[in-house]
């Protein structure tokens, strides 16, 4: 089986979609695009051009060097900040990205919450949501303190903690929510320390993701 391009925003991300693969014994190639979520949030927001100048050169470069047919886009922010379908045709590999997952989940709710890593994540995954299901009530927020704890090794429930997070989610839940949309990658690492503060359902879209990268 020929490896899959993994693509994000950082390292740690990177190499959580790389660990995503591996649960499925799927072989993958690291493809961080920035050093850190600061040094990722200032690339987002640069020009279009840059930005797809950038991620064409990295997919050919993975492509040329390891005969690459897929790319797996493990970052919500990235996804929601240039036109993967557009860098799809550009190198004729086939993308997939959290986006793609929204697009099926949008139909099947009333009202979503949303948290995600800064507001280019929130904007983009909105975007694709609202373009699917027009009526859909949806509240978002950023967090990039949270992916810069998580990207510092600290503890998943100290995180959950010291960021209020079952708070959020219940405020959330009463105002309508349906389910809270992991927006964010780095996400799943807390995970499960939030699941037992809260009874909100939570969407997270890897596993959605890793079977549309085998269809």
């Amino acid at each position: 089986m020929k490896p899959i391009i993994v693509m994000a925003g950082t390292p740690v991300d990177t190499q959580m979609g790389m660990d995503c693969l591996s649960t499925q014994g799927l072989p993958g190639v690291f493809c961080p695009i920035s050093e850190d979520p600061n040094q990722q949030t200032a690339f987002q927001i640069s020009p279009t051009e840059e930005k797809i100048d950038t991620v064409v050169s990295l997919l050919c470069a993975a492509q040329r060097e390891h005969g690459c047919e897929k790319a797996f886009i493990y970052c919500n922010s990235l996804s929601g900040a240039l036109d993967f379908q557009f860098v799809a045709r550009e190198t004729g590999l086939k993308i997939v990205t959290p986006l793609d997952v929204y697009r099926l989940l949008a139909p099947k709710y009333h009202s979503l919450a949303v948290i995600a890593a800064n507001a280019q994540g929130t904007a983009g995954i909105e975007r694709t949501l609202l373009s699917a299901n027009p009526d859909l009530t949806l509240r978002s927020t950023g967090l990039l303190p949270v992916v810069l704890g998580i990207e510092a090794g600290e503890d998943p429930d100290t995180l959950v903690k010291q960021n209020r997070l079952p708070e959020l989610v219940n405020w959330y839940q009463a105002l309508g929510a349906e389910a809270l949309v992991l927006g964010c990658t780095h996400f799943p690492y807390f995970k499960e320390a939030l699941l037992r503060q809260i009874t909100l359902p939570v969407i997270d879209p890897a596993e959605e993701m890793l079977r549309l990268l085998n269809t």
